[in-house]
């Protein structure tokens, strides 16, 4: 009489009989999830509403950008597959324990039968698969919106649990880590899939882009308030008025009010916090040269000077006291000799040293040597 023996080199009929009884039981205790398929990376830009984004034969398991191992620009099948899974809903909370606000178990593991996934979209469920939860869906969302609201996963993590081999020692069972999407480019051709109203998709339904694009215009309003320009404001202090030697001193010209001399420096200055002005609302004068004749202590803007540059005249020399170098931190023109030079982007040299705009820069580039 042969030895018994439940584990066979081939799958046989015991494999196939526990197999089936398995799947019988997501049959009668799973829930139904819609598997949007990963078919593989593509190339940016490629692709238009007429013509959708190609996969070009390229494998779902290629890593389109090694240096960071993701991949941003994902082609999602059209069709949508039904499998039944099984997982433990959990409660949302709010972890308040540490500093800040952190949520909780937003983690799910779903459990699916292996062969039936693998007979129902041709392969075994993998990473950047995305999974729509219909039993999920939200039909009292708090929104002017006239569609359910759905909820969608995506697969981070896919094993086989342990729990998920029979006495065959051969497996049945697949786990998936899923977490919930957000509206990145990942997910891009998720989010333009029709909502279910008209004229809306599920972006202008579920993102939460629009809200976080106010808050953020919000955020820089109330800052442009709090603090309008670069630096600090030193008009609320009152700079001592000093000789060149640094000694407060108070001048006595037979009038009857004593004259104090205008200060040296200014000794609140930051960096990016001068504003071109002397202390005290002292006088001054501007203009691209320094006067002919001034008295000592005297102020003088210098508008040649990028930014503009105040100087002291010491009854000698015209010594340096600060650049007009505030700005405003969110407009787009800087007063910034980085903004003007090193980041300008408007004109371009070409070889010969000559400067012209970038559109014609670039025309020329494209040009043939030949005609260059």
């Amino acid at each position: 009489m042969p030895r018994l023996s439940l584990y066979k080199p081939e799958k046989s009929a015991d494999y196939r009989f526990i197999d089936k009884t398995v799947y019988e039981a997501f049959q009668i205790g799973g829930t139904d999830i819609y598997v949007h398929k990963y078919e593989g990376p593509v190339e940016p830009g490629v692709g238009t509403p007429s013509q959708p984004r190609q996969v070009a034969d390229i494998p779902e398991t290629k890593i389109q950008d090694l240096l960071f191992l993701e991949n941003r620009d994902r082609k999602y099948s059209d069709d949508v597959y039904t499998l039944r899974g099984i997982y433990n809903v959990q409660d949302l909370d709010f972890d308040l324990s540490q500093f800040g606000m952190f949520l909780q178990n937003d983690t799910v593991f779903i459990t699916f039968h292996l062969n039936r996934s693998v007979e129902s979209i041709g392969r075994k469920l993998l990473s950047g698969d995305v999974l729509e939860l219909p039993h999920l869906v939200d039909d009292y969302a708090l929104n002017d919106f006239q569609v359910s609201l759905k909820r969608f996963y995506v697969i981070e993590d896919i094993s086989r649990p342990s729990e998920g081999f029979s006495q065959t020692w051969y497996p049945h069972l697949l786990r998936a880590k899923c977490k919930p999407i957000i509206d990145s480019q990942e997910f891009k051709e998720i989010f333009d899939k029709e909502s279910g109203q008209e004229g809306k998709n599920l972006r202008d339904v579920l993102s939460t882009y629009e809200k976080e694009m106010q808050i953020n215009t919000a955020v820089i309003q109330q800052a442009e308030e709090d603090a309008p320009k670069t630096g600090y404001d030193t008009n609320q202090y009152f700079v001592v008025p000093t000789d060149d030697a640094g000694d407060v001193n108070i001048v006595d010209d037979g009038s009857s009010t004593p004259t104090l001399q205008t200060p040296s420096g200014n000794y609140y200055i930051a960096y990016g916090g001068g504003d071109g002005l002397p202390a005290n609302g002292s006088p001054y004068t501007f203009g691209t040269s320094y006067p002919s004749s001034p008295d000592k202590g005297a102020y003088h803007l210098r508008t040649d000077y990028y930014p503009n540059r105040l100087f002291r005249y010491d009854g000698s020399n015209w010594i340096k006291v600060e650049d007009g170098a505030r700005m405003s931190l969110t407009n787009t023109v800087q007063n910034s000799v980085v903004n003007e030079f090193t980041n300008n982007t408007n004109n371009y040299t070409n070889r010969n040293g000559n400067t012209q705009p970038e559109k014609q820069a670039l025309s020329d580039a494209l040009k043939p040597e030949a005609d260059a």
